[in-house]
């Protein structure tokens, strides 16, 4: 799939960003986040903060190598938050982080998680980041969650493709990935155009927009297929037909990352 210009995606960095700050507003920092249980509001709002400034800061030194997850992953050692120094400074991470790849421009070559991928990986990767850690906030103070159809289908589309790097697929894990039948079918129920088919029986796996009969077909409203996808509770709103192991692992194999 196409992806999105680079100024599309730092507008809705910043449209996310500010919709996650409108949720952390009067709500109570020390709340435990009941999706990420490590972490507190506070803590959750300094992890996609950091994220931003990790994202920003290769893109502005343009690292050739790895950065340090320091700010990433370093957010226990916060307490107590002021809300209004916690809301600035949010807000100042994402704009820095816009800022940046705007001067950079979309032919800036910068090190990538994925390799050798276009400077937009990182708009985009930000981007998706943002909108699914607003969840964990909305879940957390009790709000509504909603995704613009266009995000939340751009995000699945970002996901497929984490399930197409070696480290999905590898031969030499236990349970393999890949073989004869393995297909998978997912279909937004509130999105005509909202469907991904998943092919497992080649020698890399491959996927496309669109539907086909599958060994499993995974249906539910667009917003939680991708919450579904990055392991939130959402399968209470979803149903599942056909291959249920199948369904578990290809999530548990495209997921690696995440917990690394």
């Amino acid at each position: 799939m196409s992806l999105w210009s680079l100024d599309r995606y730092r507008a809705e960095i910043l449209v996310q960003t500010d919709l996650l700050r409108s949720l952390l507003g009067g709500a109570d920092p020390a709340a435990r986040v009941p999706t990420c249980p490590e972490w507190n509001l506070g803590q959750l709002a300094r992890h996609i903060g950091g994220n931003h400034r990790w994202a920003d800061t290769i893109v502005r030194t343009r690292a050739t190598g790895p950065v340090s997850t320091e700010l990433v992953d370093e957010v226990f050692h916060y307490g107590d938050e002021d809300p209004a120094v916690l809301d600035t400074w949010l807000a100042d991470g994402a704009r820095r982080l816009t800022d940046a790849l705007a001067d950079a421009g979309p032919e800036a070559r910068v090190w990538t998680v994925v390799p050798d991928q276009p400077l937009v990986f990182w708009a985009r990767r930000m981007l998706h980041e943002t909108v699914v850690h607003r969840a964990d906030a909305a879940w957390t103070v009790g709000a509504r969650y909603e995704v613009e159809p266009a995000v939340a289908r751009d995000a699945l589309d970002e996901w497929m493709s984490f399930g197409s790097v070696p480290e999905t697929y590898d031969p030499s894990i236990a349970r393999p990935l890949l073989g004869p039948g393995r297909t998978l079918a997912f279909q937004a129920a509130d999105a005509p155009d909202g469907s991904w088919f998943v092919d497992l029986t080649g020698d890399v796996p491959r996927w496309r927009r669109g539907g086909g009969e599958a060994a499993v077909t995974v249906r539910a409203a667009l917003p939680d297929l991708l919450l579904l996808v990055y392991g939130r509770p959402v399968h209470d709103r979803t149903s599942v037909d056909g291959d249920r192991d199948l369904l578990g692992l290809w999530l548990e194999r495209t997921g690696f990352w995440l917990h690394e």
